[in-house]
């Protein structure tokens, strides 16, 4: 395993502030056409007012209403989007694996990610031996939506390297996410939980933008 990577601290209160926090810290990325993959409600659309924006999803507010678990095929033109984005969308899709190959094609350019650490929300439920989290357990009735995969941040960051890979995708920046604590609690975390394991234990996001070999995506340079 690399070394691990950089660590931003910040909170996301509600999922607007999610998308602000995506349209700021990746604003370099954004210049003409955007995707938006499981976009729900598509804040991104009126946050980035000044791109062409389209978000597809079964629920909420998109532009093109599409089951991602149902669909073989995004429904674009290879390289049709200079970037494609997909926040916290893929643990919940059965078909995960394909479904970012499709996030590759119909990027132009750039393709940003982001996966939870799901080991982190569980930790303390589990060491108490009481509680449950959301998106797992056993409902009485089915949920509309849940999680399909439970992975911590070293598997998210082993797949998201290993598939870029298998698609010709550079990762141009790999980091994670974490709650904003004290520079004083998280060295005492660092010696308790070295390495990986800290990061498995307290890393709520593993975010990741790749970038596409422009020689395949001819017309589609970012400006």
């Amino acid at each position: 395993m690399s070394a691990l990577p950089r660590a931003e601290f910040v909170g996301f209160p509600s999922r607007r502030a999610r998308s602000e926090f995506v349209a700021r810290r990746f604003a370099r990325y954004f210049s003409t056409n955007l995707l938006d993959v499981g976009c729900f409600e598509a804040p991104l659309r009126t946050i980035l007012a000044d791109i062409d924006y389209t978000g597809v999803d079964f629920v909420g507010n998109p532009d093109i209403e599409l089951n991602l678990e149902q669909a073989d095929r995004l429904p674009f033109e290879d390289s049709q989007f200079q970037a494609v984005i997909c926040i916290d969308v893929l643990e919940h899709l059965d078909t995960l694996h394909a479904m970012f190959d499709e996030l590759a094609r119909v990027s132009g350019r750039y393709v940003i990610v982001s996966l939870p650490n799901c080991w982190r929300d569980a930790r303390i439920k589990l060491e108490r031996g009481r509680g449950g989290f959301a998106h797992y357990g056993l409902p009485v009735e089915r949920p509309d939506d849940r999680h399909k995969w439970f992975f911590n941040a070293e598997e998210a960051m082993t797949f998201l390297r290993a598939r870029a890979a298998r698609n010709g995708l550079k990762v141009v920046e790999l980091f994670t996410t974490e709650k904003p604590r004290s520079a004083m609690l998280r060295g005492v975390r660092h010696l308790r939980y070295p390495g990986i394991r800290y990061l498995n234990r307290y890393a709520n996001t593993v975010w990741a933008v790749f970038e596409k070999d422009q020689s395949t995506a001819p017309g589609n340079s970012r400006s």
